[in-house]
């Protein structure tokens, strides 16, 4: 094996039973790509936690890429994400249990750093698929953007060196249920996800 790809996702909050992310990552774990494993672990909705547990976990699997993942409500289809921002504002009914707004999330670091995926391969390889996807601008300032930002903080500081970004999925269909939320189905959303993982590989050596 030439090592690990490692797939994050949150766990289920608010009303959501199961988080699409994490149910969806959880059918991709072991799968390998170019001679690289997908392992896969799970977030908890801790605001404060989320910048210790990733770096934890960047230590433990030394991965070769990292691709986080988390659900959007709004996600009509796979946003892949292009940019993390030094923001974080704990607010509304998702809070991790910490409220505040306009957070800096690294004072000594800077406004944002760029996905290192291949976003634009991934894009046109999921839609290739017959799924819909597009490159996103912005990935939020709660959860999502949090472990993300947080990730490429700990590769830059490090000086890993290794690829890392983050992608949404939508909502499941039973999450819709009795709301306008758009959905899409598990199968679809972790097959989005397979082919992200799988482009990536195909990049590294």
């Amino acid at each position: 094996m030439k090592g690990k790809i490692l797939l994050t996702g949150y766990e289920p909050f608010l009303d959501m039973k199961k988080n699409p992310s994490m149910e969806a990552i959880r059918l991709l774990d072991g799968m390998v790509y170019n001679g690289y494993e997908v392992v896969v672990e799970e977030l908890p909705m801790k605001y404060t936690e989320v910048r210790t547990i990733i770096r934890g976990l960047v230590d433990i699997h030394q991965p070769a890429a990292v691709i986080c993942t988390g659900v959007s409500s709004i996600a009509t289809d796979i946003p892949v994400e292009r940019i993390a921002i030094n923001v974080g504002s704990a607010e509304g009914r998702v809070n991790f249990g910490y409220e505040r707004l306009d957070q800096t999330l690294n004072p000594d670091g800077p406004t944002a750093y760029w996905s290192t995926l291949p976003i634009r391969e991934i894009v046109k390889a999921i839609k290739e698929a017959g799924i819909p996807a597009h490159i996103s601008n912005s990935a939020g300032t709660q959860g999502c953007n949090l472990v993300f930002y947080h990730l490429m903080d700990y590769i830059a500081e490090k000086n890993l060196g290794i690829p890392g970004g983050f992608i949404h999925v939508p909502r499941l269909p039973e999450n819709a249920v009795g709301s306008r939320n758009p959905s899409m189905s598990l199968l679809d959303s972790a097959k989005a996800l397979e082919i992200a993982a799988n482009v990536m590989a195909s990049k590294l050596p």
